[in-house]
């Protein structure tokens, strides 16, 4: 360890820093603050206590985040004047101490750059994972079921409970659909940039002369959307039909036509659970993804026009990847931020952090 790398480490916390400052708009935070002190203080008595909280909710975010900043800063002018000490008495048996302090520091920034990218509205919510099967054959079956391996195995990193709702096994491999629900804190905001349709190019495992084979599969992140947002969903609108579970499962599962799929006639959207060993349980469910599904639909209406304007994120549709898994030659790529990998393997075991992280950054 020299100081010459410390010199360079602690210019790399003051810059990601600085860079976090403006992505937040410090002083407009430190300005929104201010406004929400004086309407506090000023016209408290007109407001409903649902308002206030809401108000007072946003005020602690912001100052948490304001306070950070501002105890990260001190600490880095602290550790400076340390090295500046270290050179001029040529005492560099506190140069592992000083080490251990900015790493302290860069994992306070990683964290505090986390929470800023969770404050969109349903980011903290419970969420819902669809994986449907795209053009492809069995080949796209496959990949789905790989696809859908690899999401459980990032939850079960992130340490996210998971309850599958719904498996549609494929006749000869893999699945056509399933639906799985993500329970835990900010589920919705880590896994919402991972809607979009994933690209799989191989060497098909299904065909005889093992020729290169082009699959596709979509995934779609939707929130949990809380019991008290008025969905109002006609019931001659809707198509409720119930059928055997498909898949491994005992007596009662293959006998009794237990599971439930519900279609809203009016969007066409889709829900359907099998979990549950009760028919009632399972439409109660389908419903609720059914609400979801709607009230998600209803917010994409209303800001079709800003994201037609924007033109920065990708509809989902065949032909817009997000991801292009390429395995004969070892290399996964991400055509949103261009990172590119050639560790298959441990991508395909969950380790997604390199994409979604990333995405999450940069806004996506």
């Amino acid at each position: 360890m020299t100081i010459d790398i410390l010199i360079e480490y602690t210019k790399r916390l003051i810059k990601k820093i600085q860079n976090f400052r403006k992505s937040i708009q410090y002083k407009k935070t430190k300005e929104r603050i201010n406004e929400i002190n004086i309407t506090l203080n000023y016209t408290k008595n007109r407001l409903n206590k649902k308002d206030i909280k809401k108000i007072q909710d946003e005020k602690k975010t912001l100052s948490l985040i304001i306070i950070k900043i501002k105890n990260i800063k001190k600490k880095i002018i602290e550790i400076k004047e340390l090295i500046k000490l270290s050179i001029q008495f040529k005492d560099t048996t506190i140069l592992l101490d000083i080490k251990r302090e900015l790493d302290i520091i860069n994992n306070k920034i990683k964290k505090i750059e986390i929470h800023h990218i969770f404050l969109g509205k349903y980011d903290y919510c419970n969420c819902y994972l669809d994986i449907q099967s795209g053009s492809g054959g069995i080949d796209a079956q496959d990949w789905s079921q790989i696809l859908l391996r690899m999401y459980l195995k990032w939850l079960d990193k992130k340490k996210f409970k998971v309850k599958i709702m719904q498996e549609s096994y494929g006749e000869i491999a893999g699945i056509k659909s399933a639906t799985i629900k993500v329970i835990g804190k900010y589920a919705f905001g880590w896994l919402r940039t991972e809607t979009g349709i994933h690209r799989l190019i191989r060497k098909s495992p299904f065909n005889s002369g093992s020729r290169r084979h082009t699959s596709f599969s979509s995934a779609f992140v939707y929130p949990e959307i809380d019991n008290t947002i008025k969905i109002n969903i006609n019931p001659a609108d809707l198509r409720i039909d119930v059928y055997r579970s498909s898949g491994a499962g005992g007596q009662h599962v293959n006998r009794t036509e237990s599971a439930v799929r519900i279609t809203h006639l009016p969007t066409l959207t889709v829900t359907q659970c099998q979990n549950e060993r009760s028919q009632h349980k399972n439409k109660e469910q389908a419903m609720k993804q059914m609400r979801a599904k709607l009230y998600n639909l209803e917010i994409k209406k209303k800001n079709q026009e800003k994201k037609i304007i924007e033109n920065n994120k990708s509809s989902i549709r065949w032909g817009n990847q997000i991801r292009s898994y390429v395995l004969d030659q070892s290399r996964i790529k991400d055509l949103r931020t261009g990172i590119e990998t050639h560790n298959i393997q441990s991508v395909l075991n969950g380790e997604l952090d390199i994409f979604i992280q990333t995405s999450l950054k940069i806004g996506l």
